[in-house]
């Protein structure tokens, strides 16, 4: 039986179908809700963080979908 949350992932639920792993990240999601954790930020604002994370990850995702060569990745 897997004793880590990397083992769990590996051994169970990256073998399930892409229908029912996005079953359980809905449960484990709505799970967080109803608890009303302090984990989750619910705020509305964004930190500086926040818009460094959104503009590197925008920028390697054009940089992927549009390469230097021209050609549109699909």
């Amino acid at each position: 039986m897997p004793n880590t949350i990397q083992e769990i992932y590996t051994q169970v639920i990256s073998t399930l179908p892409p229908t029912e792993r996005f079953q359980l990240a809905t449960m484990i999601l709505n799970g967080l809700v109803e608890q009303n954790n302090d984990a989750v930020d619910v705020s509305d604002t964004w930190t500086d963080q926040d818009q460094l994370d959104l503009a590197a990850f925008s920028w390697q995702y054009a940089a992927s979908a549009f390469p230097e060569d021209g050609k549109i990745a699909k």
